[in-house]
């Protein structure tokens, strides 16, 4: 009985570790679907400013203080370009989430054991505000990180003028969270 039992679980590991590969392939496979990235000068990320009482106002206050599950400082970004393709608009979005978020990132090479890989779905407004986001994948433990990621999202828009890019004006994102709780958007890690 104890080696049909221990045949059992190794199936079932090896059923989770086959649905792990088959996601990870199906995200990679269509972030591949996007234009290549823009030139290096566009790739540099935008450098955070801690935002004082004074620094904030408007709707930047405002957007801060809303983000679902805010408890971080509010860091004000510069204004996004206007981003020419969706693969450039995955890589500012990226690289804002990251500005927006410096106590809860990490830019090295993520580790071999990830805590969580929630998957989200960011669709925009014209504009580049987020009009909604949806979970595309719910990682299995510690799914506090889809709250996490939200949050993310939120405190990092707008992502630029997409109004002249294809609809529907959506892309994905996948969090690599690690240990710590802190993430590294997946499309930072792709040439």
């Amino acid at each position: 009985m104890h080696c049909a039992e221990t045949t059992r679980s190794t199936r079932s590991a090896q059923a989770g570790a086959t649905l792990l590969a088959a996601v990870l392939g199906a995200a990679l496979t269509l972030s591949a679907c996007q234009t290549p990235p823009p030139d290096r000068r566009a790739a540099q990320a935008p450098a955070p400013t801690p935002a004082g009482p004074d620094a904030r106002h408007g709707a930047d206050a405002d957007r801060a203080s809303a983000a679902p599950g805010s408890r971080r400082p509010a860091v004000r970004l510069p204004a996004p370009q206007s981003p020419r393709s969706w693969g450039e608009a995955r890589q500012q979005a990226a690289r804002r989430m990251v500005a927006a978020n410096p106590d809860g990132t990490y830019m090295d090479k993520p580790p071999a054991m990830l805590l969580a890989i929630p998957v989200m779905t960011v669709d925009l407004n014209g504009d580049g505000s987020v009009r909604n986001v949806s979970v595309m994948r719910y990682p299995s433990q510690a799914r506090d990180t889809v709250n996490l990621a939200i949050a993310a999202i939120h405190r990092a828009a707008p992502y630029g003028d997409v109004s002249r890019l294809p609809k529907p004006w959506r892309f994905n994102e996948t969090f690599l969270f690690n240990g710590d709780r802190k993430f590294k958007p997946m499309t930072l890690d792709q040439p």
